[in-house]
């Protein structure tokens, strides 16, 4: 529950580091190049990817487990008049079973890295059954050192991560980069196109 501790202390505070008007440039990418239909948002925060993909007419769910961050969403879209379109649940991103697909694109932005290996599993099947074969899964995750001790590791180790999805996806492409959130030292990161396999 550490993760989660903290993750609902920066919400509660107020002071989110990653709350922006806007989505990564990644996202407005995609969103530019294929038409709009059902998106997926996982680990949304405050939903500003939801609310822009519901902007040029998306149909979005957006999830997150944090109660502050699904609140801000659900005020946040009402604001910019897209509540019709987005719907914000609050919700374990491995516990979707409320959720019947397809979706033509599935997000996420820095929520699967905080995963536990066997909560990884489930978020790969629950991703497996939702989004609609030859989709995109667009992911952002911070990424273990290469080398590290297994005790030193916060995030995600990427060789779990390509084997799991090597069911049932195809890697497209990956760019790799460094994040760094205020002060802190700098993390390994990337963006993983994976796009579901046509059976």
């Amino acid at each position: 529950m550490k993760k989660y501790d903290r993750m609902e202390e920066i919400y509660e505070s107020g002071s989110v580091p990653w709350d922006q008007t806007d989505p990564p440039p990644e996202v407005i990418d995609v969103a530019a190049m294929i038409p709009s239909g059902r998106a997926l948002d996982l680990g949304c925060g405050y939903g500003r990817a939801s609310i822009y993909l519901a902007s040029l007419g998306w149909k979005v769910d957006g999830v997150d487990f944090v109660p502050e961050a699904v609140k801000q969403a659900r005020l946040r879209a009402e604001q910019a008049g897209v509540s019709d379109l987005v719907t914000f649940h609050l919700s374990p991103v491995t516990k979707l079973d409320y959720l019947m697909g397809p979706y033509d694109f599935v997000l996420d932005v820095g929520c699967a890295h905080g995963l536990q290996p066997e909560e990884l599993k489930e978020y790969h099947q629950e991703l497996f059954r939702l989004l609609k074969p030859g989709s995109l899964f667009l992911l952002f995750a911070h990424l273990n050192e290469e080398n590290i001790d297994p005790e030193e590791q916060d995030w995600m180790d990427e060789s779990i991560l390509r084997t799991l999805f090597s069911k049932g996806f195809h890697l497209e492409k990956v760019n790799y980069g460094q994040t760094q959130v205020n002060e802190q030292a700098p993390w390994r990161s990337a963006w993983f196109w994976f796009r579901k396999d046509i059976v």
